[in-house]
């Protein structure tokens, strides 16, 4: 049987327990289900089990990283008889030490961060690495404690450095909401004849075709990429186009590509040589991407020098 879990992250004191309080009190949510609640940050604010609506919520208090092993999940789900799963996360623990904790079937149906929007800069800036952990697979981003004299941008710029595809609410101290409706514009013009792609830009202009790729089907563009090519396990008209790029600091530097496909064997290329790439974009199905993803139909490519910064970042 398949377990839903209803994941919840930010940093202590960014009201992911007012948050879960109150939806646990609300009867269109708890409408009966045994429910496990586990509880990896204790602050200020405490949770009032007797307003919850029922008696099916049992509460697991957990004091360190190492405690949250698969054996251990199981066991507390058997042991309450739970139905479902809501974990109100450590913010100074990753996300990847849950993930690799979480048992088979246990699915994430929806993951909210929450953040205090007179802190979250500071917090940015301080603890970027943990930032960006909670904000790289979050579904909604919730700035609370939002007041008209606070700059929305700084705040919406930090969210869209790692994703555009997390949706932005403002909470006002008085309690009302209202949606981010900034718009990103593209840093290119993605309706030329050919999309030039600045050395500084490709960091985005990555994540966006990776994540709307259909909007780029069809589309010409020309970037320069240093190439990835090993012998015998790439096709001889196939190459990697890409760049080295940093999200939040020098040890999350990863290289991102492009599968790149030559009219003519290329074999003559080797890893770490830089080039100019024009090519036409198709989105089909390649077993790099495991699925559909882009592939490059190379129309020219040459020698350049490499640029004056070789790794990118958002």
């Amino acid at each position: 049987m398949e377990i839903p879990v209803y994941l919840f992250t930010g940093f202590l004191e960014s009201g992911k327990t007012k948050f879960i309080q109150e939806t646990l009190e609300d009867e269109r949510f708890n409408s009966g289900e045994r429910t496990l609640l586990i509880v990896c940050e204790e602050g200020e604010e405490e949770y009032e089990p007797s307003r919850f609506s029922g008696k099916n919520v049992f509460i697991k208090v957990v004091d360190s990283a190492e405690e949250l092993t698969s054996d251990a999940l199981k066991r507390w789900l058997k042991e309450t008889k739970s139905q479902r799963v809501i974990i109100e996360y450590n913010g100074m623990w990753t996300l990847d030490n849950l993930y690799n904790a979480m048992p088979e079937k246990w699915t994430v149906y929806q993951e909210l961060m929450f953040a205090d929007s007179t802190t979250f800069v500071n917090y940015n800036a301080n603890m970027r690495s943990l930032v960006v952990d909670k904000l790289k697979s979050a579904e909604l981003v919730i700035f609370n404690r939002y007041e008209d004299s606070i700059d929305k941008m700084p705040l919406h710029k930090t969210v869209r450095g790692i994703s555009r595809n997390n949706a932005i609410v403002y909470e006002y101290t008085d309690g009302s909401t209202e949606e981010d409706n900034i718009e990103d514009p593209l840093p290119y013009d993605i309706n030329a004849a050919v999309i030039e792609i600045a050395d500084n830009d490709f960091a985005l202009f990555y994540r966006d075709l990776m994540e709307e790729s259909d909007k780029y089907h069809g589309k010409t563009v020309k970037f320069k990429a240093i190439i990835a090519r090993e012998k015998g396990k790439i096709p001889d008209d196939q190459f990697i186009a890409g760049r080295h790029v940093m999200t939040c600091c020098a040890d999350d530097i990863q290289y991102a590509g492009f599968i790149a496909e030559t009219e003519k064997p290329c074999t003559m290329l080797k890893t770490g040589d830089w080039l100019n790439v024009t090519a036409k974009i198709s989105i089909e199905k390649h077993q790099a991407y495991r699925g559909y993803g882009p592939v490059l139909k190379v129309i020219t490519y040459a020698q350049t020098s490499e640029p004056e910064e070789k790794v990118v970042t958002f």
